[in-house]
């Protein structure tokens, strides 16, 4: 159980927004500790385009301090809006009993959701996990996932999401200007050790920036359609 704890903090510190670069597996840690999950800048500004990855930040920042209920609200959020990542992490908590009672239907319910677009780390553990269901808990399982497609299942969820995504993009380029102030990029942490932001970024690379997230959020989802390279308005 241990085990897979480690691995689901693995998960979490990977699909981080970290403010300036994204993180990917090949960058994660073999342990990933409570002080790196909570140290994560999530910037709120990200909820403009991206609510998936803000509130699974803010999961695992909560997550990191010990707030545990805190962070399972704000990943059922991040889940709601198509995070898989999310989907997969709640899973292994009701697995472990973590903070929880034990639940193995529910955990294969999540297991099942973020498996759907058949991403393989999301698959294994499914596939595992069903092997070992008796048919009573299969049968919760089941129960479970026709109320829970109804909030998270990408039939729903993605769609939303993508929405969202689309908007926040849209409203970049009606930008003035040539940079953009993303709300929350200036973490308190360096304000109060008198490090400041000099300028805001070009919206340019806000754009590359977040269309880069959007596929993280999107992987797999053959639906999804990307936005690229923007031109704002006042630009040259």
């Amino acid at each position: 159980m241990r085990y897979l704890i480690r691995v689901a903090k693995a998960l979490v510190f990977t699909g981080l927004v970290f403010v300036g670069a994204a993180a990917y597996a090949d960058d994660a840690p073999a342990h990933v500790t409570d002080k790196q999950l909570s140290d994560a800048k999530c910037a709120i500004g990200m909820e403009k385009f991206l609510p998936g990855d803000y509130f699974y930040c803010l999961g695992a920042q909560n997550y990191g301090t010990q707030h545990i209920e805190a962070a399972q609200r704000f990943f059922k959020e991040a889940a709601s809006w198509a995070s898989k990542p999310a989907q997969y992490v709640l899973g292994i908590m009701a697995l472990n009993g973590d903070h929880q009672p034990m639940n193995r239907p529910l955990a294969y319910a999540w297991f099942t959701l973020a498996a759907e677009r058949n991403t393989p780390r999301f698959v294994q553990p499914r596939d595992t996990l069903k092997a070992t269901l008796t048919k009573d808990e299969a049968t919760k399982a089941e129960a479970l996932l026709a109320d829970m497609r109804n909030t998270y299942a990408d039939a729903v969820a993605a769609p939303r999401a993508e929405r969202r995504y689309h908007d926040g993009m849209a409203s970049l380029k009606d930008t003035p200007g040539t940079s953009y102030c993303m709300e929350g990029t200036q973490d308190f942490r360096d304000l109060a050790q008198g490090k400041t932001q000099p300028s805001c970024p070009p919206t340019a690379q806000i754009v590359q920036y977040v269309d880069k997230q959007a596929n993280n959020v999107f992987e797999d989802w053959t639906g999804h359609v990307t936005v690229g390279a923007l031109q704002p308005a006042g630009s040259p």
